[in-house]
C-alpha cells in the first residue's frame, strides 16, 4: 500500500466515539464492537478503553478510544497485526502521511514511504519502511497506494505528472485519503477511468490531526467498490479506530465536507464564546470550569480550551487548511446557499491575509478579542 501525504492535519471527529457499535445503518457501516461490564468495547479482540474529558483538558485532542490488547488495556495502543502481506506505499510523508506511516508500520505492513524532501523519511526507515526514489517506484513496488496531500492538484500532478498513476501494478487500489472536495474526487475517477481502468479506486478522506494519526485513531470516511473493503481492511484498521463506509466513490469526500463544516462551526462557537467572556471581563479558566462536565461542550472543544487556556496556538489542524476545507464545502454547495459559512470564511480569510494561517484554528480566538477590545 502506499500513502502519498504532506504536511498537513485532517480534522477532527466532532461525534462521540463512544457511538461505535455493532448498529450498521442504511447510510453507513460500522466496525463491530461489543461493550464489557465496566464501559470498555471489544473489537476483533481488542479492549478499548475510553478517554475522558479530563485528560481532554491536559491536552488530548479528542475523546476517543484507544484499542489495546486485552492484556494491556489501559494504556497506550498496540496496533493489531494485518492481515494480509500487500505491501502499502505511503508517498508524501508530512504530518499525517508521518503518522499514517508508523501506524502501519507498527501493525506489521510492508510500508514504502516517498517525500519530495527526503528528510521525514529517514526515522520511518529506522522503523523498517523501504524509502522510494520517487513517487512512481514506490507505486511500481505496491498493491495499494493511499494519497495524503494538500489539495486536488498535489494529488493530480503525482498521479500524472509524478508517474504514479501508470506506474501502478495491475490491480492495485488507490486509496485517496485527501480532502479535495467533490470537484477533485471527480477529477481524480475521472483519471482512473480514462488511464488505468483495471486500478481500484476508494475515496476515503480522514478525520484527525497529527496526534490520532501518529496513534492509529483516525476515523475513516470510506467509499468505492464493496470487493476493495477485504483487501484495505487491515490497512484501515492499522490507521483508525472507525472506519465508515458510505456508498460510492465521492461519498466519503462528501462526508468528509460535512464533518469538517460543522468542526468549522464547532471552533467557531469556542472562539466567539471565548472572546465574549473576555470583553465581559470573565477569565477564560472561569468559563472552562462552568461547562466543564455539561452537555455543551464536547470532549474535542475541551481539549481546545485547554489549550486556549495556556496560550498554546501551535497548529494541530492549521487555520489555512481548515479555510481551504470550508471553501471546499461552499464550493459543493453553491457559495450563494449558506450565507453564515461564506461570512465565517470571509473571517477565516482575514486572519490568513494577516499572516496567521500556519497556528491553529482556535487562534480566531485571538483575533475576536482583539476586535472586541478583550483583556
Amino acid at each position: 500500500m502506499a500513502l502519498l501525504g504532506s504536511d498537513r492535519g485532517a480534522g477532527l471527529t466532532l461525534a462521540n466515539t463512544s457511538a461505535v457499535g455493532a448498529r450498521a445503518s442504511s447510510g453507513a457501516e460500522r466496525i463491530a464492537s461489543s461493550r464489557h461490564a465496566d464501559g470498555r468495547r471489544t473489537r476483533r479482540g481488542l479492549d478499548v478503553a475510553p478517554v475522558g474529558i479530563g485528560e481532554a483538558r491536559a491536552g488530548s485532542a479528542a475523546r476517543c478510544w484507544s484499542l489495546l490488547p486485552r492484556s494491556q488495556a489501559p494504556g497506550n495502543r498496540e496496533a493489531p497485526l494485518a492481515t494480509n502481506d500487500e505491501p502499502v506505499a505511503v508517498l508524501g510523508i508530512g504530518a499525517m502521511g508521518h503518522g499514517m506511516a508508523t501506524s502501519a508500520l507498527r501493525a506489521g505492513i510492508p510500508t514504502i514511504v516517498w517525500n519530495r524532501i527526503s528528510e521525514p523519511t529517514r526515522d520511518l526507515a529506522s522503523l523498517g519502511a523501504h524509502v522510494a526514489e520517487s513517487a512512481a517506484d514506490a507505486a511500481r513496488r505496491a498493491a495499494i497506494v493511499v494519497t495524503m496531500v494538500t489539495d486536488a492538484d498535489a494529488v493530480v500532478s503525482i498521479a500524472g505528472d509524478q508517474g504514479m498513476l501508470a506506474a501502478l501494478p495491475p490491480n492495485a487500489i488507490w486509496v485517496q485519503m485527501s480532502t479535495i472536495g467533490v470537484a477533485g474526487i471527480e477529477r481524480v475517477a475521472a483519471m482512473v477511468h480514462d488511464e488505468r481502468p483495471d486500478v481500484t479506486l476508494v475515496d476515503a478522506p480522514v478525520s484527525g490531526s497529527k496526534e490520532p494519526a501518529e496513534r492509529g485513531q483516525l476515523t475513516i470516511f470510506a467509499s468505492g467498490p464493496d470487493d476493495a473493503r477485504g483487501r484495505v481492511g487491515a490497512l484501515f484498521d492499522a490507521l483508525g479506530q472507525r472506519t465508515i463506509w458510505v456508498g460510492a466513490v465521492g461519498s466519503g469526500t462528501r462526508l468528509k465536507l460535512v464533518n469538517n463544516t460543522w468542526l468549522a462551526f464547532t471552533n467557531e462557537a469556542v472562539a466567539a464564546s471565548v472572546a465574549l467572556a473576555r470583553r465581559l471581563g470573565l477569565r477564560t479558566e472561569t468559563v472552562v470550569d462552568a461547562l466543564d462536565g455539561g452537555p455543551l461542550v464536547s470532549p474535542w472543544q475541551a481539549a481546545k480550551l485547554a489549550r486556549i487556556v495556556q496560550g498554546d496556538f501551535t497548529a494541530q489542524f492549521a487555520l489555512a487548511l481548515a479555510l481551504k476545507d470550508v471553501h471546499l464545502a461552499l464550493q459543493a454547495a453553491g457559495d450563494d446557499r449558506f450565507e453564515v459559512l461564506a461570512r465565517l470564511a470571509d473571517e477565516w480569510q482575514h486572519l490568513v491575509d494577516e499572516g496567521l494561517g500556519n497556528d491553529d484554528l482556535t487562534i480566531v480566538t485571538r483575533a475576536l478579542e482583539r476586535q472586541g477590545g478583550g483583556r
